[in-house]
């Protein structure tokens, strides 16, 4: 493609829907070949290569869940019944022998039952006087024992290909035995940030120039969401050199970002470099905030062009590179969960595109959910992102809203399990 048809408009002038943007994007991408093992302590975040069965039965033997009497009865014993105490039944101690008709252990909770015991009484319901247990409450049908199997059967399936792990799999794997993980490759991430008036944080600025700050907030976002940029450079608004950390981190990442340049200004070199050496996609979003916005490949690397406002860049991260970061891993695209709630207060805003706006997430007096909407929605303010609990789902054809307004909006908070 030359650079003069990266200049002709493939959209009409608001650009492309986020929508089908994103379905795009995700299907021009299928998951990267390869596969790494790694020990379960550094699995947390990664994806499933191959499905992963239970090699024996968990916990492998019947156990108390209670604290209490273990007895060998064919029946509901009934108040007033009394059984000799043979021995007794702890983790990692069990009673070394079969239970006979009539006989009772103490045990505690979790310890093996013996063959031939049938229940257990809680503690809370006996007596016990010397060597001899008797029955003082109502004991009830419930046996309170665990099965051999209740966590994972022998040849169950405990793990698919593709799932994502976190903190509730990897324990349950751990509690089945399992040692390592066989995971899918992650995505080698170049990131590209443009621009002649950047100056790391820390240095002195002179007249016109600011801190960079777009590198910090998208290498942050995604490592909170268990990414990682593999390479990142900071590089002035001059073709050549632009052209040269394009080709590199091409050649030795799965994907390039750039944040910055994607416009129609006399400096914004990427999306021309991008026609020269691969191929634009789509290079507009109807979307606020969001407009600029590439994505195409790079001799063959997909490539993403966020826009050069932070916050706008750290919207369409989330809406579209994480996506895409899914796919390349083999996992499930998963969206952000997505509620209805209300406006806690009049939101004024023109009509004319659609707007992903950051609120507060609280709850009314009634229970009701509640949005909040606090200072300037700019999409160069960092501090709109600071605390936000939701992406506010605004319809374009919508100007100011009333207090009480129902909406959708994403949720931004992170799951725990």
């Amino acid at each position: 493609m030359s650079t003069s048809a990266a200049s002709l408009e493939p959209y009409p002038r608001e650009g492309l829907p986020l929508e089908e943007a994103r379905r795009q994007v995700l299907a021009a991408l299928t998951p990267l070949a390869g596969r790494e093992v790694l020990l379960l302590e550094q699995a947390l975040g990664r994806v499933s290569a191959e499905p992963l069965l239970a090699s024996e039965a968990v916990p492998g033997f019947r156990a108390s869940i209670m604290d209490g009497y273990a007895l060998a009865a064919a029946s509901v014993p009934q108040v007033g019944h009394s059984w000799p105490l043979m021995g007794r039944s702890a983790p990692g101690a069990p009673y070394p022998r079969p239970l006979a008709a009539g006989e009772a252990i103490r045990i505690l909770t979790g310890a093996p039952l013996p063959e031939g015991a049938t229940r257990v009484l809680p503690q809370e319901l006996v007596a016990v006087e010397g060597d001899r247990l008797s029955l003082v409450r109502e004991a009830g049908t419930n046996p309170w024992i665990r099965a051999a199997d209740e966590e994972a059967a022998a040849g169950q399936e405990l793990l698919a290909a593709g799932v994502r792990l976190g903190p509730a799999l990897l324990g349950r794997l751990a509690s089945c035995g399992v040692a390592e993980l066989a995971l899918r490759p992650r995505p080698r991430l170049g990131l590209l940030i443009s621009g002649d008036e950047l100056v790391p944080a820390g240095r002195v600025r002179a007249p016109g120039q600011i801190w960079e700050s777009n590198g910090t907030l998208l290498v942050a976002l995604l490592q909170r969401l268990g990414m990682v940029v593999s390479e990142r450079r900071v590089v002035g608004d001059q073709p050549a050199a632009l052209r040269s950390a394009l080709l590199e981190l091409a050649a030795s990442c799965d994907l390039v970002v750039s944040t910055g340049g994607v416009s129609a200004g006399d400096s914004d070199w990427i999306r021309p470099l991008l026609a020269e050496l691969g191929s634009v996609a789509f290079w507009k979003l109807f979307l606020k905030p969001g407009r600029p916005f590439a994505f195409g490949e790079l001799l063959g690397t997909p490539f993403f062009g966020l826009p050069g406002n932070p916050v706008a860049a750290a919207i369409t991260a989330l809406q579209l590179l994480v996506p895409a970061l899914q796919r390349l891993e083999g996992a499930p695209v998963e969206p952000l969960p997505r509620l209805k709630v209300r406006l806690g207060a009049e939101l004024r805003r023109a009509a004319g595109r659609p707007e992903l706006a950051r609120a507060r997430l609280q709850v009314g007096g009634e229970g009701e959910l509640l949005a909040l909407v606090d200072g300037s929605q700019a999409s160069s303010r960092i501090g709109s992102l600071q605390g936000a609990d939701l992406l506010l789902e605004i319809p374009a054809e919508l100007g100011t809203l009333a207090a009480g307004t129902e909406l959708w909006a994403q949720l931004l908070r992170l799951p725990i399990f």
